[in-house]
């Protein structure tokens, strides 16, 4: 898998597709073209169709899920798709049968494949074999659809994306750590995390935005130092999803590191508070903070529909790919 997002599918006949596994699969201009059309699209829910016929989404979710769900088969309808629901479990994907048989048994039933799983590279197996544009709606590594919201977000509330201060608290080794550095230094941004030693983003991740020519990244086990002057503060939850045996030793370690009343008073008077839900108060978050005046976790949450919209109509679009 490229960085660029272009795979060459084993399907006979489909060319060369785009897809949309990582942040970095957008350029700087890609990326803003999207969340231009992000914005279009949210101005003007029902008034683009690139998916009428309707064309079928599958949408395969082996990972909880609300926001996720939601706001993918709510896009894919508003576009004039199909959404179709593929019970992971009882497919069996890499057990019953294996992710490249069934790439390619969906590449020839859906024009796209929307997956929230595990292990990245069962999403770049994916995309190698469907012939048609996968999408990750979350792995281990990443969560790209995730930061095009957040992005989306902070430029309706800030009006801009490049040169502003971002403050990640908590733990950033994680996928949202991941994607934070990689999107937000596409976007040109400065991007601080907030985390104990051994917890911010992968060191793979943190070399590539050291390759790119925007934004920047600093890794600071002082979450007053990473929060000074922040225009936005971002947080995720402690315990992610198969890490619930570790809470009690995760929310000591992470503890110093919540987003409170008194923390935020370190940011810039104007800073918007982001969380990607779900959340617990008085965990990472104060209930303060979170239910507050900063918080745009809503728009956040309404945005990953909009952003998501996007990204499928960006991928639908051949004459972008010269086809």
């Amino acid at each position: 898998m490229s960085t660029t997002g272009t795979t060459t599918p084993d399907t006979p006949g489909t060319g060369t597709v785009r897809s949309f596994l990582r942040d970095d699969d957008l350029s700087a201009a890609e990326q803003a073209e999207v969340l231009a059309l992000a914005a279009r699209l949210k101005a003007d829910p029902y008034g683009a169709k690139p998916l009428a016929g309707p064309r079928t989404v599958a949408m395969i979710f082996d990972k909880p899920t609300l926001r996720t769900q939601a706001s993918f088969a709510a896009g894919i309808a508003e576009l004039g798709g199909h959404p179709m629901l593929v019970d992971g479990a009882l497919a069996g994907i890499g057990k019953r049968e294996s992710v490249p048989d069934v790439a390619r048994v969906l590449g020839r039933q859906a024009s796209q494949i929307v997956w929230r799983t595990f292990a990245q590279s069962d999403l770049e197996q994916m995309a190698q074999h469907s012939g048609v544009p996968v999408i990750n709606a979350l792995t281990d590594e990443f969560h790209p659809c995730q930061l095009l919201a957040d992005l989306l977000t902070i430029t309706e509330h800030k009006g801009r994306l490049a040169g502003l201060r971002v403050a990640f608290l908590g733990d950033a080794a994680c996928n949202m750590g991941n994607s934070w550095a990689l999107a937000g230094a596409t976007a040109d941004m400065e991007v601080a995390f907030g985390c104990p030693e051994g917890y911010g983003p992968a060191a793979d991740v943190r070399e590539r935005v050291n390759l790119m020519p925007l934004g920047s990244v600093r890794v600071t086990d002082d979450p007053v130092a990473a929060v000074q002057g922040a225009d936005v503060v971002v947080t995720d939850t402690w315990v992610s999803m198969g890490k619930e045996d570790e809470a009690a030793e995760r929310r000591a370690v992470f503890g110093p590191y919540a987003v409170t009343t008194e923390l935020m008073r370190h940011a810039a008077p104007d800073a918007i508070v982001l969380h990607c839900l779900p959340a617990y108060r008085g965990s990472e978050i104060d209930a303060e903070v979170i239910d507050g005046p900063q918080s745009v976790v809503w728009d956040e949450a309404e945005n990953r529909r909009h952003a998501q919209k996007a990204v499928m109509a960006w991928l639908a679009d051949p004459a972008r790919l010269g086809a």
